[in-house]
């Protein structure tokens, strides 16, 4: 392997490694809270990205990137809420909640994909790069918006975890996950707590659109790819393990930048299922769950 391919391996796999990180620690986080997959995750991913375009670009309201980064988040918070009392909430307690919701949410997800078509049409937009400039490292050239996500997709997730341990929001999250009978016996509004981990989880899944759109383009279907490659993730690192995630969002980066440069876009795919296939064998809790 030659030096040149090697530095080009890694920055795009920390890259790729990162926008997974966030996009599949708010599939885990519901899933360890809650117990449910939301399909809708990728479909959030993409109004995310069209939110914060639309309000930072002059075609929009012009408000400029940070301002649509803001809206961004706090839209795609309120809007992770509503999906959840709309299509998870009415059916808590069924037996076969895993299955109604990802009904639910796959209509959902259709829902919102369609809608974007409606307002913003097919064709494809591009949100402002993070960060202008370039930088040398290791004798070659890197861009500093790659360097920005790569050091901010980690960033993010060290206070998520530090908020997940240390606040008290975050403990009575962990409570739910751990115990929901116990949590509801000491007074915790478990209802609230599962609606706040949705808006986070769509916060979440907000940030690596806008990452991706600052990368790549926006389009009503780009959610598809990186849904899938969360789910990916989530397996492989292990339910509900959210240092497990972002451990194996690098480590399937990593692997589909590989895969990219030698076998290209069409042999990358079966590559990472046969991975996922092969860990799930020999490890069917993933690389980092348990029992």
């Amino acid at each position: 392997m030659e030096l040149l391919d090697l530095q080009t391996i890694l920055l795009s796999g920390l890259t790729l490694g990162s926008m997974y990180a966030l996009m599949a620690t708010g599939l885990s986080l519901v899933w360890g809270t809650l117990r449910v997959f939301n399909f809708a995750h990728g479909s959030l991913m993409m109004f995310g990205a069209y939110l914060a375009w639309t309000v930072c670009h002059s075609r929009g309201l012009g408000w400029g990137l940070s301002a649509g980064i803001v809206a961004s988040l706090v839209g795609l918070f309120a809007l992770g809420i509503l999906l959840y009392q709309i299509l998870v909430k009415p059916f808590m307690g069924r037996l076969n909640l895993v299955l109604i919701v990802v009904i639910t949410t796959l209509a959902g997800s259709i829902f919102i994909d369609n809608s974007s078509h409606l307002i913003w049409g097919p064709r494809m937009k591009r949100l402002p790069r993070l960060i202008g400039g370039e930088f040398h490292l290791l004798g070659t050239s890197i861009s500093a918006q790659e360097a920005l996500v790569i050091l901010l997709a980690p960033a993010i997730l060290i206070l998520l975890a530090l908020f997940l341990k240390r606040s008290k929001l975050g403990m009575a999250i962990r409570g739910v996950e751990q115990n929901r009978e116990a949590s509801l016996l000491i007074g915790v509004n478990v209802e609230w707590i599962y609606a706040f981990t949705f808006g986070l989880s769509a916060s979440l899944a907000a940030m690596a659109g806008i990452i991706l759109g600052s990368i790549r383009f926006i389009t009503p279907t780009m959610g598809g790819d990186p849904l899938t490659r969360a789910f990916i993730v989530v397996i492989l690192g292990g339910l509900g393990s959210l240092y497990g995630t972002m451990t194996a969002a690098y480590i399937v980066g990593l692997l589909e930048a590989t895969c990219m440069l030698y076998l290209g876009i069409y042999g990358t795919p079966p590559v990472l299922f046969l991975t996922m296939v092969l860990v799930l064998t020999f490890k069917p809790t993933g690389l980092f769950g348990t029992e």
